[in-house]
Order: structure tokens, then sequence, then C-alpha cells
């Protein structure tokens, strides 16, 4: 596909109140701008009073003219959100979101990333690494990335993540993943970036919190383990959630068995919400998420 073919793909997510006409007024305002919808999906949640829509499209070259532009079709939305409320956004289909992964010591989730990035099977761009230790520095290095080292002590915290701050605005990143970084992002960072950080945790939490929880569970005699990937808010692990996948297991398991489920758990969960995430397919529903896979 030419590169003016891309230029003519795009994505539209939009979250309004319940009613009459949505879809319609979407549709009738692509027609009218000669545009082509090649997919679609929506959902009323009747408990919200909210609808969501995701939508991609082509805007199609007309008889004697050039197809739609995205600035008209940005104005064209904008219009239409005043009728019905919209919270809208639209995107350039083949543009690859930039992320900046941040990891403590656990380097699987990280390197199921790495993976995926250079086999082309992730829909974002890894564009540094950040960790507050240097232990998987090599890691990073091998796949030819960035890796900042940032120490933090709880009085040195607000001048850390300043630093990282700075990083995401010079490395220009759309949103961060915590693939394993054992620290608790302030309130503050959780509220400039809120919405743009996914974190993966083990899904015992709440009831095995603390150091070494999978043998905690081995402890307990779980049948189930699994593993969480959630936005991040100020609410420790409450986020909302985007996937979680699970694995049954026995009595025949020890804990370092159960552990290593777990992190295969943990990177397909994580994986799949940064794939999600940057195809523009998880949308914010209160404290929960609308997930259009």
């Amino acid at each position: 596909m030419s590169d003016r073919e891309h230029d003519r793909e795009f994505v539209l997510t939009l979250s309004c109140p319940d009613g009459k006409g949505i879809v319609a007024g979407v549709a009738n305002l692509l027609a009218a701008h000669g545009c082509n919808i090649t997919e679609s999906q929506q959902y009323g949640d009747h408990y919200t009073g909210r609808f969501f829509l995701r939508m991609e499209f082509t805007a199609e070259p007309v008889p004697g003219g050039a197809a739609a532009g995205e600035d008209g079709l940005r104005g064209a939305f904008a219009s239409l959100a005043g009728e019905f409320g919209l919270e809208w956004q639209l995107w350039r289909r083949d543009a690859r979101p930039r992320m900046l992964v941040m990891v403590s010591k656990f380097g699987h989730c990280l390197n199921d990333l790495l993976y995926r990035q250079r086999s082309g099977l992730l829909d974002a761009e890894i564009a540094a690494v950040v960790s507050n230790h240097p232990d998987l520095e090599f890691l990073a290095r091998s796949y030819g990335l960035d890796f900042h080292h940032l120490p933090v002590r709880p009085e040195t915290k607000r001048d850390q993540e300043a630093r990282l701050l700075e990083l995401v605005e010079s490395y220009d990143i759309d949103f961060m993943v915590l693939a394993r970084y054992m620290q608790v992002l302030s309130a503050d960072l959780c509220a400039k970036m809120s919405g743009r950080v996914i974190n993966i945790h083990h899904s015992f939490l709440p009831s095995f919190k603390g150091a070494r929880p999978y043998h905690q569970a081995h402890a307990r005699g779980v049948k189930l383990i699994g593993a969480t990937a959630h936005y991040v808010t100020a609410d420790l692990d409450e986020g909302p959630i985007i996937e979680q996948e699970v694995s049954r297991v026995d009595h025949t398991q020890g804990p370092e068995r159960l552990t290593a489920i777990g992190r295969d758990l943990e990177s397909l969960a994580l994986a799949r919400a940064v794939n999600w995430h940057a195809q523009h397919r998880v949308l914010l529903n209160g404290a929960k998420t609308v997930v259009f896979r």
C-alpha cells in the first residue's frame, strides 16, 4: 500500500450519553466527506447510560478532487460533538504510538515486549527503557534502545518523577508501560498521565500482598492463578482493567512452578493490553473499560 493510501486511513473513537441518531450522525458525516467505513464496533452501557464507538474508515478520493483532509474531518467532528456531547479522538491508522517501558529487576515482561516489537507483533514503538535499577540495561542495549537508570528513594521521588516527565517529553511518548516496575507512582504523576500508563500485576491482589505472592498462594493451596493489566490511577492497583489471563494449577506445582506460570501469564496479558491500547481499542468507562477486540 502506498504512503498516499495510508494517509487516507483513520481510526475514530468516541463516547457520549447514549441516545438516538449517534451512529447515523457519524455515518452521514463520513459519507458527506467521501469516506468509506471499513470496520465499526459499538456498545451502549445501560448501567452507566454511556455509548461507545470505534470506527475505522478510509477517506476515498472523489472525482475531480482529493480525499477529505484530516483537518476538515476534525472540524466536522468538532461540530457534531456539540450535538451529541461527544468525547472523541481521531488518529491516522498507520501511526504507531511511542511508549516508554519502565522496569525494575524482573525482565520477563520487558523481554517479551522487546521480542514482539522486533518480530513485528507489537503495534507500538518502544522508544526507551527506564529503570530504578541497572540490572536490565544489557537487555535494552541488546535491542539498540536507550536505557535510563533513575534510582528512587522517598526523599528523591519528586525529582525522579520530574526527570521521568522530561523523558516523556523528549522522546515524544504517547504512553508508558510498567513492565514489573516495583515502585508506586505519585498521585500527581498519575493525574498528568491519566489513561496513558499501563501496569501489570499478579491477580492475587489484594489477597496476597507484599513479597513472594506465589509462595503465599501455594501455602493457601490456590487452584487458579492469573495476571491483570490495567490503567494506573492514584489508587494502588485499582485502575480500570484492560485484560486478564488465568491458568488452573494444582497441588503438584510448587511455588517456583507457580511463579514461572505466573510470569508467562503476566507477559501475555500485558502484551495484549499494550496492543489494544496502541490500536485505540480501549475506551474508559468510569472505573472500567470497554475493549473493542
